[in-house]
């Protein structure tokens, strides 16, 4: 089969793209790492001996960032339904978060430590359909939120992304609802034809 017009376009942006060639020559995953690595030097998220919770690891881009922030006493738990290839000082459980077995399985790792970070990079897997997609984006936002808010200590913060659209603003009026600060974060490494938004909350409330 011969590649569409679009993912012809689509390939030769990706190969083009700064931050791919920076993630290939700095030896990150992803160029998604500089996405976190842009809001953690904003807000200074990620510190030493802390656990991280990474939701939607896969390829490993913030768990990188994550594991390299807290050092040897910390801890970075990462979960993806996609396989994640070792990466050093991240503990990887493969499942679907919406599970409870995977969500089970992320509590055991974590053996009832506070949580000092949240961060989800999750997107359900696009089929086109915009009201489609962006209804289990949300879904997924939702759950995040909800396991941050079990997990978090209160001192802890949680990043996740978003995308505008349908249901975002009821989202965020929730999550302000429920920590006392919400931020919203467009790093630049966030492609501006992009939807996406991650939106940052701290101060848990009870």
């Amino acid at each position: 089969m011969k590649p569409s017009k679009t993912s012809k376009q689509w390939m030769r942006e990706h190969v083009n793209d700064p931050f791919v060639q920076l993630a290939q020559k700095e030896g990150y995953r992803s160029r998604a790492a500089y996405k976190l690595l842009e809001i953690d030097a904003r807000d200074r998220l990620i510190k030493p001996g802390m656990v991280v919770v990474d939701l939607g690891a896969t390829p490993g881009g913030w768990s990188q960032v994550a594991a390299a922030g807290v050092g040897r006493g910390g801890k970075v738990i990462a979960l993806d339904l996609l396989p994640l290839d070792p990466l050093a000082g991240v503990d990887f459980i493969q499942g679907d978060f919406r599970e409870p077995g995977a969500l089970r399985q992320l509590e055991v790792f974590l053996q009832d430590k506070p949580v000092g970070l949240v961060i989800s990079d999750m997107a359900p897997n696009m089929s086109g359909v915009v009201s489609a997609d962006q209804a289990r984006a949300m879904h997924l936002a939702e759950l995040a939120m909800e396991f941050a808010l079990e997990h978090l200590k209160a001192d802890g913060s949680f990043l996740v992304k978003t995308f505008q659209g349908a249901g975002f603003e009821d989202f965020l009026r929730l999550m302000r609802s429920r920590f006392a600060k919400v931020v919203t974060r467009k790093p630049k490494a966030s492609r501006d034809r992009s939807s996406e938004v991650y939106l940052l909350a701290s101060g848990k409330l009870e």
